[in-house]
């Protein structure tokens, strides 16, 4: 029997309780005591499904890294919030009482990042069973004869119980998620949203990689038949996971990878898909994810009686999560890997209904989308919201970005050039009109100039340049309607579809401002401009 248990305990980290150590346990046990304990029920196919209470997705304003002589020249802190050493040494402090407190404790070691060479060893300390197992599925799994000889680089500890102090521990209120990159802790209280863990050490790793020459993304990844790897950026609800889970292609992974100069590697060893009106026909390789023992299934709505699932049902969030396996999707690659990308693609669910549903980029125009990280909400998801509202999060990641974007930007348009990289900025949002007039993007034809766009055959269509945005547009694409590739044919109101792009190009140029000083001519150059009303048709060039 292969002990899991390893040398390097948590007295060797300066952690000491009289609780039960639960170390290393596999997915039948921590659903075990999930069940046994009441953290979570049985559904009839097998997943375990759990509620997080009050928090049902990730608790961005609460989160800190501390301001130290290390970090304090090396972090974006216009756009992370600091904590101050003292405040952090007071909840390490309480946060060790509280472990000290503690009945029985689950402790995972996990690799963050998949090629051997430029993985964190990770440390997971949970006072929940079905936590432990989440992590556990989110990250990649060490060999269990390496367990033994396991020592952290990087350690997590996740008290959902623990409430945060503002006057002793200088947080906003309760809730607490804590990075002190020198000391390589960091504290997670006051919120059972298990998702804080795994973007945790997505922040880790986008803050150690690219000292490191690696370019850290906030994407999916797959491999075509001929081993050509594409990747995919987007923010939440663009189709990140749903178009990368295409069973014509390997999957690497669905949200986090580094590109290095030999491979495109994933993160994690598991997935983390919406499951929230999830169809089996549109994405029947993660629907089947949901009658899997071994799935974690957060705050989907379930018959107490009969255990079915209702993925309809968003009673108790909008944000309705699976996390499984990786191994889960049938075409997954074995190794987490694959060869460095020869297309990069940027998605949006442009709700304004004014971008094409494919574009082709040049290398400035990519960093330019990169560092936009467009997308649009649609009205009525919030209060007071009543017509598209965009939405720019820079490197389609701010949240989990520690340096300034330009860091990554700069990475990613070197590797672009580098490796001849064609990329494509694609819409999956709406047409015919914004939200309320138009329609959704059909999902068959975004796969069908997706299908082109990585076989090469695209390549070879008749682009126009797009007026707006001046990126190129193909004119036709078989099996694709011509008429959905114009955004303005689509449109009855020619004059509103103007008008809305008008607004749509002023709010990129005035998101894009704060960066126009830290970019080249060529980036600057790849502005949206004016529209050009005196063109009276597209111009039009080979490929």
């Amino acid at each position: 029997m292969i002990d899991r248990v390893p040398a390097y305990g948590l007295s060797n980290q300066g952690i000491e309780t009289g609780a039960k150590l639960n170390w290393n346990f596999g997915p039948a046990a921590l659903v075990e005591q999930a069940v046994s304990r009441g953290e979570g029920i049985l559904a009839k196919d097998g997943p375990l499904v759990v509620k997080t209470g009050k928090h049902t997705g990730r608790s961005a304003k609460d989160k800190f890294i501390v301001r130290d002589s290390e970090t304090e020249s090396t972090i974006w802190w216009d756009n992370n919030a600091s904590m101050t050493p003292a405040h952090f040494a007071a909840l390490k402090q309480d946060f060790l009482a509280a472990v000290a407190d503690k009945s029985e404790l689950f402790v995972a070691d996990l690799f963050g990042g998949s090629q051997p060479e430029h993985r964190v060893r990770v440390r997971v300390i949970n006072e929940l069973a079905w936590h432990n197992l989440f992590i556990r599925t989110l990250l990649v799994r060490p060999q269990p004869e390496d367990l033994a000889e396991f020592v952290p680089e990087f350690t997590i500890i996740d008290l959902p119980s623990f409430k945060a102090d503002p006057a002793r521990h200088g947080t906003r209120g309760e809730t607490v998620i804590a990075v002190n990159l020198t000391d390589k802790l960091i504290l997670i209280g006051g919120t059972a949203y298990a998702g804080e863990m795994k973007k945790s050490v997505f922040g880790i790793l986008n803050y150690l990689l690219p000292v490191e020459g690696v370019m850290p993304m906030h994407c999916s990844a797959n491999i075509g038949p001929n081993g050509d790897t594409a990747v995919f950026f987007g923010l939440s609800g663009t189709g990140k996971t749903t178009l990368s889970a295409d069973a014509s292609r390997t999957l690497i992974g669905d949200d986090e990878h580094g590109w290095s100069d030999t491979a495109v590697f994933n993160f994690e060893g598991g997935c983390y898909a919406k499951m929230i009106r999830l169809s089996p026909e549109a994405e029947p390789e993660i629907f089947a994810t949901t009658k899997r023992f071994g799935t974690v299934l957060e705050n989907v709505v379930i018959d107490p009686v009969t255990r079915e699932l209702d993925l309809d049902d968003n009673s108790l969030a909008e944000n309705t999560r699976g996390a499984y396996p990786i191994d889960f999707i049938p075409n997954a690659s074995a190794e987490n890997m694959g060869p460095v990308p020869k297309n990069i693609v940027f998605l949006t669910a442009d709700a304004f209904g004014v971008l094409p549903p494919i574009a082709r980029l040049t290398p400035d125009q990519a960093m330019y989308h990169f560092l936009s990280g467009y997308t649009a909400k649609v009205a009525g998801t919030e209060i007071g919201v009543t017509e598209p509202e965009a939405t720019f999060s820079t490197c389609f990641g701010a949240p989990f970005m520690p340096r300034h974007p330009t860091v990554y930007g700069n990475l990613l348009k070197e590797r672009i050039a580098k490796g001849g990289v064609t990329c494509w900025l694609v819409n999956t949002g709406w047409t015919g009109g914004k939200y309320g007039v138009g329609s959704r993007m059909p999902i068959k034809a975004t796969r069908a100039l997706l299908n082109a766009a990585l076989d090469g055959s695209l390549n070879n269509a008749e682009f126009r340049k797009d007026p707006n945005f001046g990126f190129e547009v193909p004119v036709a694409v078989p099996g694709v309607d011509s008429k959905i590739l114009n955004p303005r044919d689509t449109w009855a109101d020619k004059a509103d579809y103007d008008a809305t792009a008008d607004k749509l190009v002023t709010l990129f140029n005035d998101n894009f401002a704060k960066f126009l000083a830290h970019v080249d001519d060529g980036v600057r150059a790849s502005a949206p401009g004016a529209r050009q009303v005196q063109v009276a048709r597209p111009e039009v060039t080979a490929a």
